[in-house]
């Protein structure tokens, strides 16, 4: 069975996943190993977001994205003038991940998912960093520091104020 790039990128994800919880792959190894997945096949999102396998695909396209260029960014010099293009770069990335993300939760009609705070070792995450997890796709994990996604989780009352270990807390506190 010959897989689209898209399914390839999905399938070579899960094999990172397994791959860094195994501690096979470092964050950093991780990180650029999904970059370099992208860079890879050629792979572009989705235009149109009309199902949950396409929003998927978008939140962790741009979010490896994002991630790859923070990493960069905290790589780079304080002085050095690419580090803000860099830290501009991200914040791009984490911004579409969040529209995908609002996308994604109205698309579920914000039914069988959970959303809270998650506990943080960054004293600029905490009280900002939430997880939202799909409860019938896999348990899938999404993070976002979104005003207005909270804003919305909370007025459809998928949101609950109690702090949580994140699902994912080793990667989630680990450093670059």
């Amino acid at each position: 069975m010959v897989l689209n790039k898209f399914d390839q990128f999905l399938k070579r994800r899960q094999c990172l996943i397994e791959q860094y919880s195994k501690g096979d792959l470092s964050k950093d190894e991780f990180i650029e190993e999904n970059y370099a997945c992208i860079n890879a096949l050629d792979i572009k999102p989705f235009e149109k977001i009309d199902n949950v396998k396409k929003a998927i695909y978008n939140y962790q396209y741009y979010n490896v994205l994002a991630k790859y260029y923070q990493k960069r960014a905290h790589n780079t010099a304080k002085r050095n003038e690419w580090r803000s293009d860099f830290l501009e770069l991200s914040n791009h990335y984490y911004s579409k991940k969040d529209r995908v993300t609002e996308k994604l939760v109205k698309l579920l009609d914000f039914q069988n998912i959970e959303a809270y705070f998650v506990k943080v070792k960054s004293p600029n995450l905490k009280n900002r960093l939430f997880e939202i997890v799909l409860k019938e796709h896999d348990d899938i994990i999404l993070h976002s520091t979104s005003q207005s996604l909270l804003n919305m989780l909370i007025y459809e009352n998928v949101f609950s104020h109690a702090q949580r270990k994140s699902l994912i807390d080793s990667y989630i506190n680990q450093k670059y």
